[in-house]
């Protein structure tokens, strides 16, 4: 019997962040689909966690598990296929370094994902948008902040991991202001700023405290700020907006909701999904055509070039 411990340790704290680079958050992702699946396994066979054997990781574990996070945990089928990208991840692994579990990782490996629904994306329109980058304080060192992030953040088409993890020497004043993004897939773009976004940008910085962070955007306490600090704050503006512009209070709005509506604004101005994806940094355009699909406007011309049947 083969200990698990040994093995996912180092799937965990080598593998996943040296061999194959992978960012924190993704790790932390791994590392949380385990936790259940650890849990889980030590329940089903009465055991501890860190008494779990290699042998016991075996397909019928899995397929218990997957079905326990779906009808116990009410975990959505997305949610499902992640874990499971995580555990063949690791069953990946094993392959090349415990020969003797070949057969359990083809297994495994057999497992298939779930189909999901392919669903329009939300996205904010201008007016909501309008709404929201006015809604915080700008005379206030708060207020100074959260403009600029949020305009970043929506001008730039950020994830929330870029937008978080932006430093100070990414930004680049001349010849014109733009900023280095160090995307998903160490995928590296620059990205030029509108002159509004420039001025609020140039706000923050000019009261932003001296601290050790290299970070651009800071918490209350000078530290850098975090994906969930930021997510706290656009929720607070959300509800200030939506005394304004009350559509905007219906809809549920995140981070990445920015990233989308920048996505959308992008294709109506230029009509073409190649610049959308060079601008978020997909790495195919076939990631970028879920615009299209939730883009009216892309219609009109196939509706335009159409002759409408005459009604009796």
């Amino acid at each position: 019997m083969k200990p698990l411990a040994f093995h996912l340790a180092a799937f965990l704290r080598e593998y996943l962040p040296g061999d194959r680079a992978y960012s924190a958050h993704t790790c932390d992702a791994y590392a949380y689909a385990f936790q259940l699946l650890l849990c889980f396994a030590a329940e089903r066979y009465g055991s501890r966690p860190s008494a779990l054997s290699l042998e016991q990781l075996d397909a019928t574990l899995v397929l218990a598990f997957l079905e326990h996070i779906e009808t116990i945990r009410g975990n959505s089928a997305r949610t499902r296929n992640a874990r499971l990208a995580a555990i063949k991840a690791f069953a990946h692994f094993i392959e090349y370094r415990v020969p003797s579990a070949v057969e359990q990782v083809r297994c495994i490996g057999a497992i298939p994902f779930k189909k999901t629904d392919e669903v329009l994306v939300d996205y904010l329109n201008h007016q909501e948008l309008q709404a929201l980058l006015d809604a915080p304080e700008p005379t206030t060192h708060s207020g100074t902040r959260d403009c600029a992030m949020l305009h970043v953040c929506f001008a730039a088409g950020l994830r929330v991991t870029e937008l978080v993890c932006l430093r100070l020497d990414d930004v680049q004043t001349h010849p014109m202001t733009s900023i280095r993004i160090r995307g998903k897939g160490r995928r590296e773009r620059i990205l030029p700023l509108w002159k509004e976004t420039a001025k609020v940008l140039r706000a923050w910085t000019a009261i932003r405290p001296e601290t050790t962070a290299v970070e651009v955007f800071l918490n209350a306490r000078g530290d850098a700020m975090t994906r969930y600090g930021f997510e706290y704050i656009l929720a607070k503006h959300v509800r200030t907006a939506a005394k304004v512009c009350p559509s905007i209070g219906s809809k549920h709005v995140s981070p990445h909701v920015l990233r989308h509506t920048c996505a959308m604004h992008t294709l109506q101005a230029t009509h073409d999904v190649r610049k959308v994806s060079l601008w978020l940094g997909h790495a195919s355009v076939k990631s970028t055509e879920v615009y299209l699909r939730a883009d009216p406007t892309a219609k009109l011309e196939a509706l335009d070039a159409g002759v409408a049947p005459s009604l009796r």
